[in-house]
């Protein structure tokens, strides 16, 4: 009954003048994201308008004023902006996306089949790429529970986002490898990028997104139109298709 009231509540909208609907987002489901908004913008006639960024900066534009109709983050995030009254009740749950290891075309496959081999893989590495977001954030804490921050310091670059560490991997030379989101890995595929899997399982570190409309979207009854999509069957197998569980 719940996803027939929003597929409902999109026809009805849709039938009205075609809007745009304007979404700050974490940039981990940028693939599952865009899938489900060109579903949606086929099946309303509402055109979709995203914007990616790192939850850090997330934080910092919601805190600073800036409106959109619909964010999407962790809840942690979600529920900071809702408790200074900045997000409707409804939630849509979009899953969780785990983190990857990485490789340019061609480049030997790095060994990490096990924690223990992982960690010898990086020692052996010439280069390691991370981010400077919250997945590299958890990774410095890896690292140095492993005891190989300090070893591996002088070899690693790290950027502001995961995106720009998949350029980097493209164009990197040498036994270097590159972490981040699976979805960002994923996300690179096409250029070539090689997924070579996910961190082991005694070390994988899940982050879930949610998706709430805003208090000062521009249409209220559209924004929780797509927001209730987002939660829906269709919108799920798309997710999960791009790599979010």
């Amino acid at each position: 009954m719940k996803n027939a009231a929003v597929w409902l509540l999109c026809v009805f909208a849709g039938s009205t003048m075609a809007a745009e609907i304007n979404v700050l987002s974490a940039g981990a489901v940028e693939p599952g994201l865009r899938a489900a908004a060109g579903a949606y913008q086929k099946a309303s006639g509402h055109q979709v308008k995203i914007t990616f960024n790192t939850a850090p900066e997330i934080r910092k534009r919601i805190s600073g004023g800036e409106a959109f109709d619909v964010v999407i983050a962790p809840p942690a995030a979600l529920e900071e902006f809702a408790g200074a009254g900045k997000l409707a009740a409804e939630r849509a749950s979009l899953g969780r996306v785990g983190l990857g290891v990485a490789v340019r075309p061609g480049a030997e496959l790095p060994d990490i089949s096990s924690t223990d081999a992982l960690k010898r893989s990086i020692l052996q590495a010439d280069s390691i790429v991370f981010n400077r977001a919250s997945t590299g954030i958890y990774l410095e804490n890896l690292f140095k529970k492993m005891g190989i921050f300090d070893p591996i310091l002088s070899k690693t670059t790290r950027y502001p986002d995961a995106g720009a560490v998949m350029e980097h991997v493209l164009r990197g030379k040498g036994k270097e490898i590159g972490f981040g989101p699976v979805t960002e890995i994923l996300l690179h595929r096409d250029k070539g990028l090689v997924l070579v899997g996910p961190l082991p399982a005694d070390v994988q570190n899940y982050t879930s997104y949610s998706a709430a409309p805003m208090t000062a979207a521009a249409s209220a009854e559209l924004a929780r139109a797509f927001v209730g999509y987002l939660g829906g069957a269709e919108s799920k197998a798309l997710f999960v298709a791009a790599g979010v569980e």
